[in-house]
């Protein structure tokens, strides 16, 4: 039906409940072919709305649901899953339905799937290293021609020769960049404690990471023959994070060894497969096309892009066309850990693929596709996708303002919780704090990692993962996290009085959060030399990184990533020996902070103001 919109354009009216699907990232032009409009019109009837936008241009989900609301329908915007298997439904291939159709009769036994994490210098490497002489069909280590990202071993348990992957990936990191992806790869973690040192801060952010995927978790107590060492203290340390040892009556196996002198290697191998034969249920369908998970890749000189890929289930051949990500090509070569070449891989076999015209990230899905042209088709077309999306700015996944709406729709019980602070103790304080706020039984309180020191990008990636809200608490961002948390939409909140945080949190919780004001970063100097006067006290003479720094305004010292003073404000500001009333981004000045005079060089000055928020 036409009727006439704003400003006297003809635009198809909806009734109000017709719902219009829109991926992230659409254009005028997608939502005109929905409606079978004319995307000239609809750019008219925006303007109309005081928005400015072209035909071409990506929108945000707030712009679509204003324009929408005004011709009379309902928005519905399509998550990246929905998306991507729409897709692959376009082209007759359903993930799902392929899985809903296996039968028992058509599952097989395949090997577990293993990730090492751990504390840097508790012997990650040198315990891959142990496991890969101890293989019984590699025999010598240096049987080993080629290094890649996974690769699998034989062994024998109860008579049977069982096969066992490594997943060799630089700890947790890669672990949750391939979970932000939707990639669950992993079926057991090893956590590898050193037993002369302890349970240290990475130990903890691993078996958090850990816990968060919910794998069974096997910890190797290594270094058992160094002196000091003291596996039973070990043991009762991790009993604080719910890993309880089996000796204690829990049923978290441990197992004492030395990667070094090769001891135990044999008992953690065993242990790794009790755990998968009693808590998992690890099969496939080797009989079907592959699907599995790309472990990482790079570009190689010679040999172009070269993807290490896990096949989850199904059998890669080599000329199968497979899509990656956005990658995609024809299988030329494969190649497993000892660089032979091989023909076909079964599920939970990771080799190394050649063929691949482009290079796609770790933790894409690949999928084997039924010809070459199908497979490029959906790799650009992912990549279309993945481009508007980007444009689009994605919206926040959850911030507290939202969180209780989300909660009154029934979409979250649970508000996740990354604490970063200063000290241990202030994070243990806060954290103390936050878990005794009582808002009764609908609603549910998680940290799901706490931490010493910045906010990093691994803290980001987790949040991404579960959906978390960053607190810092008297700290502030490590180097380049703070884009990658804007492009994530992660709610990053930053304190320097607890008991605002528990606030704050309480009122998200009661659902009475009303934020009035905001902080708003205005520009950061770096401190390049510092400058006594017996007038102004001492005057840092500063390059400004970003933004601007402006005179009378608020400002805080950060010294590697942790705020040393706060509410402090520029009361002088020069240029050479002129006073300046602002500063541009890339000029040198010199700051005075009045009394404050505890200045070093590579301090960071970092200026800010309080905006009043608008309420939604």
């Amino acid at each position: 039906m036409q009727a006439p919109s704003l400003g006297g354009v003809q635009v198809p009216r909806g009734d109000g409940t017709t719902v219009v699907r829109l991926r992230h990232g659409s254009s005028l032009n997608d939502f005109a072919d929905k409606i079978d409009a004319n995307p000239a019109s609809l750019v008219t009837v925006l303007f109309h709305l005081g928005e400015m936008a072209t035909a071409t241009q990506s929108l945000d989900e707030d712009t679509f649901g204003t324009l929408a609301a005004e011709l009379g329908y309902r928005i519905e915007m399509v998550s990246a899953e929905e998306e991507d298997r729409e897709l692959l439904g376009s082209f007759d291939i359903d993930l799902e339905a392929e899985l809903a159709e296996e039968g028992d009769d058509q599952l097989t036994a395949r090997p577990p799937v293993v990730t090492v994490m751990g504390h840097v210098d508790h012997g990650k490497t040198k315990l891959l290293d142990a496991i890969r002489s101890a293989d019984v069909v590699a025999g010598e280590a240096g049987g080993i021609t080629q290094h890649i990202g996974a690769y699998q071993i034989h062994t024998e348990h109860e008579g049977l020769d069982r096969a066992i992957t490594f997943i060799d990936t630089p700890g947790h990191e890669a672990f949750t960049a391939m979970r932000a992806r939707g990639a669950q790869v992993t079926d057991i973690a090893i956590l590898v404690v050193a037993a002369d040192d302890g349970v240290m801060p990475q130990t903890i952010e691993a078996l958090n990471h850990a816990q968060a995927a919910g794998v069974p978790i096997v910890v190797a107590v290594n270094k058992v023959d160094k002196e000091g060492a003291n596996p039973a203290k070990i043991r009762q340390q991790l009993t604080e994070y719910n890993l309880v040892a089996e000796e204690y009556g829990g049923d978290t196996m441990f197992v004492d060894i030395s990667a070094l002198k090769r001891m135990g290697i044999d008992d953690l191998l065993e242990a790794v497969l009790l755990t998968a034969d009693a808590a998992l249920d690890l099969r496939a369908n080797a009989d079907k096309d592959a699907r599995g998970v790309a472990v990482e890749a790079n570009l190689d000189k010679g040999r172009g892009a070269v993807a290490t890929v896990l096949v989850q289930s199904g059998t890669l051949r080599v000329g199968d066309a497979i899509v990656a990500g956005t990658a995609y090509g024809r299988v030329r070569a494969m190649f497993d850990e000892h660089g032979e070449t091989v023909v076909e891989a079964t599920p939970a076999r990771p080799v190394m693929v050649l063929g691949l015209t482009s290079v796609p990230r770790a933790g894409d899905t690949f999928l084997v596709a039924p010809d070459d042209r199908t497979a490029r088709q959906i790799a650009e077309k992912r990549e279309a996708a993945e481009r508007a999306a980007l444009l689009a700015k994605r919206r926040k996944r959850i911030s507290l303002e939202d969180f209780t709406q989300a909660l009154q729709q029934g979409k979250v019980e649970t508000l996740n919780l990354v604490l970063k602070g200063d000290v241990s103790g202030a994070v243990e304080a806060l954290e103390d704090a936050l878990l005794k706020i009582d808002v009764g039984d609908e609603v549910d309180l998680r940290v799901i990692h706490r931490g010493v020191g910045a906010v990093t990008q691994n803290d980001v990636n987790l949040a991404t993962v579960d959906n978390a809200i960053i607190l810092g608490f008297n700290v502030k961002y490590a180097e380049r996290v703070e884009d990658l948390a804007d492009r994530e939409g992660v709610d990053v909140r930053f304190y320097s009085v607890i008991y605002q945080a528990i606030e704050d949190v309480e009122a998200a919780l009661k659902g009475m959060l009303k934020p009035e004001y905001e902080e708003v970063q205005l520009g950061t100097a770096e401190v390049r030399e510092v400058f006594r006067s017996s007038k102004f006290g001492n005057i840092a003479g500063s390059l400004v990184r970003s933004g601007t720094i402006r005179r009378n305004t608020k400002a805080r010292v950060l010294r590697g990533g942790n705020v040393i003073a706060d509410n402090l404000s520029i009361e002088s500001l020069k240029r050479f020996k002129d006073d300046a009333t602002e500063v541009r981004e890339g000029y040198e000045c010199g700051i005075g902070l009045g009394s404050f005079n505890d200045l070093q060089v590579d301090d960071v000055v970092e200026t800010f103001e309080m905006r009043e928020k608008p309420r939604s």
